[in-house]
């Protein structure tokens, strides 16, 4: 498994503040993902319904769940494959271990699956002697440095151009000294000089699913690359790994969705490759593999049905949440501490790991809104961080400065005078201590506000409520003249 560091996530933020190369890489994509986003919106006049389509299809299929896994699994299994139900972790990774052992694998290419990365599938085949070797491009240089993924869709979204070319000067040890990498391009064409032989030579190829379509039995992949479709197409046995909630009813609805995906994910209409991939190699075939297998993870998903946190099983892994959210803007994905970062990470992570483990994940928001403005199917995320907060606070695992903090603050919310007297006390006196500061950069008993921000010193004109008055009765009296 890959080793978990969520609680340590404001040590963990503190240090990627710092890490001037992740804040060049991490500024130099602000705004770029914005703008592909709004403007792949905008020339879909219809998104905002589609989207509506797109929420509403995962529910149904979250609601009958049971029926649409068992469709799937017939008619993967009337296609000549094999479905192995995997409740845990543990269960997944041991059916992979098999079918690879019983094909007497020794190497395996993979296509970027971030289910992959939470079971840590790569780990285990190579603890059994089983070389798994990363075909997406991201995945592959993450491999060679022994990083995690930062990014559910862009994994290497952390690194700088530097950073690619002095890796590779480092492990491709051929490389002419003269060679510079000065587009994407050129960083593809060395990466392939190495994965091409490994595509030829692989015994079994592993890819995850963005989709798995009961009406079909298919599973749909979507690459900008083309490394899925050699990943499933040249081995000739394929692995699917997939968790129980990727299942959609039809061919329809997966269209549907994939509409919404692209556009969210990258601001294209569609992804360069979308794949389906259907059994095995049927008679006239020209490629495919001669066996495949659909690994179906659980690992705690039913958990959420009929939950407050049922809602986070409609994410469709676009990673538009964390394209614009103003935490990870500026801490990257690695401060998160697991698989899953942002928003979705924070509402998610608690339910794979516990909220005693990941707590720190859904108080890292500033609920801005964003994440669900720009959901595709409309996960209403700061809600669900609010459940975890609530759930946090309910088991004690929240600090007790915290916990003392608000109980203090709620005391005199329930008391509307005392409340008003007190905050209007309390400015009167932050004005005067700050009077021709501007700021406050320490205050006794804020230290945990101070510690990592200024505090303004407020302005004349009393508390919100004060002023929200005064202008009322302002307007009132400008009516009536």
């Amino acid at each position: 498994m890959v080793h978990i560091t969520s609680p340590a996530f404001k040590a963990n933020a503190a240090r990627a503040l710092a890490d001037a190369g992740l804040q060049k890489a991490l500024d130099r994509s602000k705004g770029t993902s914005h703008g592909k986003r709004a403007a792949a919106v905008a020339a879909l006049p219809e998104f905002e319904r589609l989207r509506d389509i797109g929420r509403d299809i995962k529910n149904h299929t979250l609601a009958n769940l049971d029926f649409y896994l068992e469709a799937y699994a017939a008619q993967v299994e009337r296609a000549g494959g094999t479905v192995h139900w995997c409740s845990t972790a543990d269960e997944a990774r041991a059916a992979v271990l098999k079918i690879c052992r019983d094909k007497g694998a020794r190497t395996v290419t993979k296509g970027k699956s971030m289910i992959s990365e939470e079971l840590g599938i790569n780990e285990h085949l190579e603890a059994h002697g089983i070389e798994p070797v990363e075909t997406d491009l991201g995945e592959y240089i993450l491999q060679i440095r022994k990083e995690p993924p930062s990014h559910i869709i862009g994994p290497a979204f952390h690194l700088n151009r530097e950073d690619w070319e002095s890796t590779f000067r480092e492990i491709h040890t051929e490389l002419p000294k003269d060679r510079v990498f000065h587009e994407r391009s050129d960083i593809m064409a060395e990466a392939r000089t190495k994965l091409r032989s490994r595509f030829l030579a692989a015994d079994v190829g592993i890819t995850g699913a963005n989709f798995l379509i009961a009406e079909t039995g298919s599973s749909v992949i979507v690459t900008n690359e083309g490394n899925g479709d050699l990943t499933q197409t040249l081995p000739k046995t394929h692995i699917v790994l997939a968790s129980i909630e990727k299942v959609v009813p039809t061919l329809e609805d997966a269209t549907s969705l994939l509409r919404l995906l692209a556009r969210s994910a990258t601001g294209q209409d569609f992804s360069v490759y979308t794949t389906f991939s259907t059994g095995i190699r049927r008679e006239g075939d020209l490629d495919g593999p001669e066996d495949y297998h659909v690994v179906l993870i659980d690992n705690g998903r039913s958990n959420m049905i009929g939950t407050d946190f049922q809602e986070m099983l409609r994410c469709i892994r676009c990673a538009a949440c964390m394209n614009h959210c103003p935490v990870y803007g500026v801490t990257g994905g690695h401060a998160y501490g697991w698989v899953y970062p942002g928003p979705m990470g924070s509402v998610l992570t608690p339910t794979l790991i516990g909220i005693d483990k990941a707590g720190n994940l859904p108080n890292a928001s500033t609920f801005c809104g964003k994440c669900e403005s720009v959901c595709p199917v409309k996960i209403p995320l700061p809600k669900l961080m609010r459940h975890w907060r609530e759930r946090e606070f309910e088991r004690h695992l929240s600090p007790q400065s915290v916990r003392s903090g608000l109980a203090f603050w709620a005391w005199f919310a329930k008391r509307p005078g005392l409340y008003r007297m007190a905050t209007k006390l309390g400015i009167g006196a932050l004005s005067l201590l700050g009077r021709g500061k501007g700021k406050f950069t320490s205050l006794p008993l804020a230290s945990g506000w101070t510690a990592g921000r200024d505090l303004p010193v407020p302005e004349p004109g009393g508390t919100f409520m004060a002023r929200y008055k005064a202008q009322k009765a302002a307007d009132q009296r400008a009516a009536r003249r």
